[in-house]
Order: structure tokens, then C-alpha cells, then sequence
């Protein structure tokens, strides 16, 4: 069938990948998305991981058909971090209301898709586990005061945590970075184009790339259940230490706003959760 009047099939894909690329971007910054996971639901995250784990054997074939999603994950990225920041600086109880809303809207797709092949008792031990040792670690550091001034090593960190969150699909960095009070430093720094946080985070999302691609691809074959089941943990436990429980109690007023903007994000995953079903069964 002719589609001239309808324009390039090629054309149309192309765009449609930046756009998917854009997403990726957002989801990639934006609290309680992952990019991994937004991959997986637009059918791309074995091409990305086969490129990430074997960079120089597959270069050839997978750039050109990953190129448009690269392009547009550029674009997502970096148009949303200074909104973020701005945010986060002038309003961070309520931002934090409503990215927590977006953590707990994903959980169910989450959960989900850890269960995607059976469940077993592994598989909530494994989830148990990753929760006490994130609640361990973060109340460790809550109750001893630490401190964290971002610098050049705390930035590797961040770098880390980002491209954790490119190839371990429901892992969001920002469940990480918001409970070390480093994620907004890091945004803010990524929406200046500061060389001196993209440096030290662009290293280590490279870095965490050349050392983990393939074993993490590894562990998702062998062992998607223990996996991702320790993923689920490692969210629900960031996700309660992050919640600003002093805020709520501070006014009437205030809880009213915060428990608004906690809705409204629970509320908005739940919409773009069920969307992106409908867009996978059609």
C-alpha cells in the first residue's frame, strides 16, 4: 500500500522513537520512574542492554536503531532538570509530596513486573532483605546526623545511581539520591550544565556501564525473581525515608497540601501505568 499522502512510515517511526527517547529522558530524572523500566515497556530495553554490554561488537547495528531514542532521551533529560530544581528549591515538601505519589502509583506495575515469571518464597525474602538493609543503612545515617556535601565523589556516586537506573529496569536513582540529599544538588547541576557535577556523573554512569551491563544482564536472566523482587525492597524502603512526616504535621494547611500533591501522584502513575498497559495490549 502507497503512503505517500500519509508521509514516511521511516519518517513517522523516527519521530515516534525520539518521543519514546524523550519519555526515557524524564523517566530517567524524574522521581519514582525508571527509565529501565520505560525501556522495557516500549520494547527496547534488550536492544539497549545487548549495546551496553557488548559496546564495540554491536556498535554498527544497534546505534542507527537506537539513535533517535538517544537523540530524544537528551532532550527529556536535560529540558526537565531545571524545572525540577526550581521546584525542589522553592517548594521541597510539596515536590516531595508529590514524587513519593509517583513512587507509590508505580509500585504496583513494579510489583508486577517482578512477578512477571512466578514468585516464590526467594523472592520475598530477597524483597525483605533489600528493605532492612536500606532502612538499616538511611536510619543509620538519619540517626548519626550525617551530613553529605556533594563533591567530585559524591557526584561518581549520583552517576552511578543514574545509570543503575538505565539498566536495572524499576530502579529509580532519585530513590537513592533524595535520602542522601543529594538528588537536588545533582539536578540543579545537570539543569546548569555545571561541568563540575556532569563530569564526576557522566564518569560514573560510564563506569558503572563497563562494569555492570553485563552482570546485571546476567542476573536478570538467571535470576529475574531475586532481582527484581530486591529492587521492589530497595524502593518501598527509600520511598518511606524520604516522606517528609514533620511537614504533615506542621499545619492544617499543610497536610492538606501535602496529602493534595501525594494524591495527585499516586493518581497520575496510576493513569500513565494504565496507559502504558493499553499501548502494550494494542
Amino acid at each position: 500500500m502507497n503512503n505517500k499522502k500519509t508521509g514516511s512510515p521511516s519518517a513517522v517511526r523516527m519521530i515516534l522513537q525520539v518521543f519514546q527517547g524523550a519519555l526515557i529522558g524524564l523517566g530517567a530524572v524524574l522521581p519514582g520512574i525508571s527509565g529501565g523500566v520505560l525501556c522495557v515497556v516500549f520494547g527496547i530495553y534488550k536492544t539497549v542492554m545487548e549495546l551496553l554490554s557488548n559496546p564495540f561488537k554491536n556498535f554498527k547495528t544497534h546505534v542507527p536503531k537506537l539513535l533517535p531514542v538517544i537523540v530524544g532521551g537528551a532532550i527529556g533529560f536535560l529540558g526537565i532538570a531545571n524545572l525540577l530544581a526550581f521546584f525542589l528549591e522553592k517548594y521541597p515538601d510539596t515536590s516531595v509530596c508529590l514524587f513519593v505519589g509517583l513512587i507509590a502509583g508505580m509500585l504496583p506495575s513494579l510489583f508486577r513486573e517482578a512477578g512477571e515469571q512466578g514468585r516464590t518464597k526467594g523472592s520475598f525474602i530477597s524483597m525483605g532483605i533489600a528493605m532492612v538493609v536500606i532502612f538499616a543503612l538511611l536510619g543509620t545515617l538519619n540517626v548519626a546526623s550525617v551530613t553529605i556535601t556533594p563533591n567530585f565523589g559524591w557526584y561518581l556516586f549520583c552517576g552511578f545511581c543514574l545509570a543503575l537506573s538505565v539498566i536495572a529496569p524499576g530502579m529509580s536513582f532519585s530513590t537513592l539520591l533524595m535520602p542522601l540529599g543529594l538528588y537536588t544538588p545533582f539536578v540543579d547541576g545537570i539543569g546548569h550544565i555545571d561541568v563540575s557535577v556532569l563530569l564526576p556523573g557522566g564518569i560514573g554512569a560510564l563506569v558503572t556501564v563497563i562494569c555492570l551491563a553485563k552482570g546485571v544482564n546476567a542476573l536478570f536472566d538467571h535470576y529475574y525473581n531475586l532481582a527484581f523482587h530486591a529492587i521492589v525492597g530497595i524502593v518501598i524502603a527509600a520511598t518511606v525515608m524520604i516522606i517528609p512526616f514533620d511537614s504533615f504535621m506542621a499545619s492544617a494547611g499543610q497536610f492538606g497540601i501535602n496529602t493534595f500533591w501525594l494524591v495527585f501522584g499516586i493518581a497520575a502513575a496510576l493513569i500513565l501505568d494504565y496507559f502504558n498497559q493499553k499501548v502494550a495490549v494494542e
